[in-house]
């Protein structure tokens, strides 16, 4: 546009824009931008996570495979540690303790081998899950991905790692008399909950850790806690018989030792439906459903957050 002034020369004025005066979120929705790695929705967050699936399973491989590529026995440590532990264990506990009061020889170390084991899954995704986001900063700020990708796997690769050491679990308790039955069965949807209890767990330390990079150094020590409430080395109603009776009810409904409980009963002759606490199945599936709900939610409200700052 143009105008003459008052000594008779043009000036050229700017024509107005279409856009002045629009807010950049108008703008935004009038040209379809988006924001740069916003959270998306939850059900379109799903889908995304479903779409990486194979990428889930081919990083949990990846990292188990490379957690013992530089010892000399190699995978046979995923086998040899919570043997180990169960061990050590036995020794300071049941020989020295007398831990296993109350329950023979041929069920004390199947129990105790079973809750070592069972135990160490839990504690590993756990473990694990705190370091998801912050271990992996580069691969979260390089790719853009549904970042619960990440503790998923890390709980997907502590499964793989007991159902590889599970082979010794059962040469054990079979070892000291307890054999094959249909009850062995029940062992699949014990580690089902197991699994997504985990996987919620996973995802909240997940989220946590990303936050707080120092609370993976408090995790041992929260962990270890957690193990010696758990009744990994001994029997909760038999060590508390003399102590309040809520007190080994609460004890009993931690979900470690719920699922410890449902996978002994399922495995142990010895180890019956009186030594666990009342409605078990439904308690270890109303913590697996809480946690695994819970902490995807909790995780998928911090998305767009993760890697940055």
């Amino acid at each position: 546009m143009s105008e003459t002034t008052h000594d008779g020369t043009v000036a050229m004025t700017k024509p107005v824009s279409p856009d002045e005066g629009l807010t950049p979120a108008r703008l935004a929705a009038k040209y379809g931008l988006s924001v740069s790695g916003a959270r998306p929705s939850l059900v379109e967050y799903v889908r995304q996570l479903w779409g990486r699936r194979h990428f889930i399973l081919a990083f949990s491989q990846a990292k188990l495979t490379a957690q013992y590529s530089q010892a000399k026995l190699g995978q046979l440590w995923q086998v040899a540690t919570p043997l180990l532990n169960a061990f050590v264990y036995f020794a300071i506990f049941g020989l020295i303790l007398n831990a296993g009061r109350g329950m023979p020889k041929d069920v004390y170390i199947p129990f105790l081998v079973t809750g070592v084991f069972v135990f160490t899954f839990t504690q590993s995704s756990a473990m694990a899950g705190v370091r998801a986001i912050s271990g992996n900063l580069g691969l979260v700020r390089a790719l853009h991905f549904p970042r619960a990708s990440l503790p998923i796997s890390f709980a997907l690769q502590q499964l793989q790692q007991l159902l590889a050491s599970m082979i010794v679990m059962f040469a054990v308790v079979i070892g000291f008399g307890s054999y094959p039955k249909l009850s062995w069965l029940l062992v699949l949807p014990a580690l089902v909950l197991q699994f997504l209890f985990n996987m919620g767990l996973a995802l909240i330390v997940a989220r946590m850790g990303a936050k707080t990079p120092d609370l993976a150094q408090l995790m041992p020590f929260i962990m270890r806690t957690w193990m010696y409430a758990s009744g990994v080395m001994f029997s909760i109603p038999i060590m508390l018989e003399d102590k309040p009776a809520w007190l080994a009810d609460v004890l009993q409904w931690n979900p470690a030792a719920v699922y410890m409980d449902l996978i002994r009963f399922a495995l142990i002759d010895g180890y019956g439906s009186d030594n666990l606490p009342p409605h078990v199945w439904a308690v270890g599936l109303g913590w697996a459903v809480v946690l695994a709900a819970g902490g995807f939610v909790y995780f998928w409200k911090a998305e767009e957050r993760y890697g940055r700052g």
